[in-house]
């Protein structure tokens, strides 16, 4: 699947609407963005059942603010609604496809626990 733009418009229901959805948090004038669009384009095109979004942290600041961006790139992973991974940095293809396994292994009911516990 190639990359997607995100807006604050859109960003609700593909995140609703898909398991997994990963996130570039980048800006045309960042050098390391530049590095990693390419990065993660190729990864996308093999991950069919995955969003592979981006947004453009200049356009959409409140979307950026929400996610309390300070960096970018910063990638950011959901499945089914709860961000599961956020880090910046540019992320080379082959430690971006082992997230992607380790996101696809995640038993989510334990993550929900673990979530539960720590707002308890």
């Amino acid at each position: 699947m190639a990359t997607v733009d995100l807006t604050a418009e859109t960003f609700p229901s593909t995140i609703d609407d898909h398991d997994i959805v990963l996130v570039d948090f980048w800006a045309s004038w960042c050098g390391p963005c530049r590095t990693f669009g390419p990065i993660y384009e190729q990864v996308s095109a093999g991950h069919d059942d995955i969003v592979f979004g981006k947004v453009d942290t200049e356009a959409e600041q409140q979307l950026a603010a929400e996610f309390n961006i300070r960096s970018i790139p910063t990638l950011a992973i959901i499945r089914d609604s709860v961000v599961v991974f956020s880090q910046p940095g540019v992320v080379p293809a082959e430690a971006l496809e082992d997230l992607i396994g380790q996101v696809r292994s995640l038993d989510m009911d334990e993550v929900r626990r673990e979530i539960a516990a720590q707002s308890a």
